[in-house]
């Protein structure tokens, strides 16, 4: 093992504020608002509240593939919310989501502005309002889906908050927690590859909110960007998940999507705020540049 010194909890636990590593400026062991600041609003119908990673990246590529269909009504404005500065605890994001976590999306299509939070929530609420990408209810394959979705509800914290968090972003790599993790997420890479070893789509031959939700997680860490850990986790190995992720790449929405919210990488990738289909032309950070 690679630990130098042997840990052992006392009797109550107290915070150290200087135990968070590089979130400590963010983290806290309770909830609520921070500071006093108001969200900014478009004139869309939708407003999302987010940042490009994995989870945030699920709804704009789900709002992009409404888009896509030609469905005008599902137009948003997508605004910055850095987590980093810790924009999540402002009075007016808790006001949407108590939790203090991105995504979080407010519908102002109908006569009463509805907040949601969670990105399955939101996935599930935009596919049962426009009629795409869910099939229909009290079939198999509606269940099949949301059983999908759900699974990557229940996996993705392993792979994020587990293996990402010791392997990528912990101030000191300990092996216990890295090698438990990465037998998890090979794990869960050995059942999306099974699953897709006789499916196009990890539900069968449509493609729906099942694959947005699990895609921006385990299809770009089989593409090699998460964490750096391709190697790592040998995911050449994953033949099916490899295939089903490049394809799901070359979508004209997914191309869209991961770009709005985006501060990282490539400045043509990073589209801060995203308030008309133009901005991916005219507004991404190499063209302001």
């Amino acid at each position: 093992m690679s630990n130098t010194t042997k840990y052992t909890p006392p009797k109550v636990w107290t915070w150290d504020a200087s135990s968070g590593g590089q979130f400590a400026n963010i983290n806290r062991p309770i909830s609520g608002a921070t500071k006093d600041k108001d969200l900014p609003k478009g004139r869309h119908p939708f407003q999302l509240y987010s940042l490009a990673t994995p989870n945030g990246v699920k709804v704009t590529v789900m709002l992009e593939e409404l888009l896509e269909l030609g469905i005008k009504d599902a137009e948003y404005d997508a605004y910055l919310i850095n987590i980093g500065d810790g924009d999540q605890f402002s009075s007016g994001f808790v006001e949407v989501n108590p939790n203090s976590k991105i995504p979080a999306l407010v519908d102002k299509s109908g006569d009463v502005e509805i907040n949601v939070f969670e990105s399955a929530s939101i996935l599930l609420h935009l596919a049962e309002k426009f009629g795409h990408f869910l099939p229909k209810q009290g079939t198999a394959a509606r269940v099949e889906t949301l059983n999908w979705l759900f699974w990557a509800q229940g996996s993705a914290p392993f792979l994020g908050g587990g293996f990402g968090h010791f392997y990528h972003y912990a101030p000191e790599k300990f092996e216990y927690p890295i090698n438990r993790y990465t037998m998890e997420v090979k794990r869960q890479l050995d059942v999306l590859d099974k699953q897709l070893a006789t499916k196009n789509y990890i539900c069968g031959d449509d493609y729906t909110i099942a694959d947005m939700a699990i895609w921006p997680w385990y299809g770009v860490l089989v593409r090699g960007g998460l964490y750096e850990a391709a190697d790592f986790l040998q995911v050449n190995g994953y033949k099916n998940v490899i295939r089903w992720a490049n394809q799901i790449a070359v979508r004209p929405a997914v191309k869209r999507g991961v770009k709005v919210n985006r501060t990282w990488g490539d400045l043509s990738e990073q589209l801060p705020e995203r308030h008309h289909a133009k901005d991916f032309a005219t507004k991404t950070l190499d063209k302001l540049a």
